[in-house]
């Protein structure tokens, strides 16, 4: 089972393009590997309407899965302090847009 970290977004969700800008703004930026279950092109943005997207960081490989109201980042390992870092990061950056679209 993967290690989770939710973020609630109460006011409203950000856009793909404007967590991919955040963390491009804050460090190395996300590679899309996939988009609900298909491979993507690296610098791919999803469509509206997106359930899940795979990218890949300096860290590791985290999963961003949409629900109403909350995005979930989840890795698969826990011993990796880098790949835990990159959860926390794209889960800053999901927050970071929402706040600033929703202002």
């Amino acid at each position: 089972m993967g290690v989770e970290r939710t973020v609630s977004l109460p006011s409203g969700e950000p856009t793909w393009a404007a967590v991919a800008g955040e963390l491009a703004r804050t460090g190395p930026p996300p590679v899309v590997r996939m988009i609900d279950g298909l491979p993507a092109f690296p610098d791919e943005t999803p469509a509206d309407g997106w359930r899940e997207v795979r990218v890949s960081l300096s860290g590791g490989m985290v999963t961003v899965r949409r629900q109403p109201g909350a995005w979930t980042c989840v890795v698969w390992g826990i011993d990796d302090p880098a790949l835990l870092a990159a959860r926390d990061r794209v889960a800053e950056a999901i927050l970071f847009a929402a706040t600033e679209r929703n202002g």
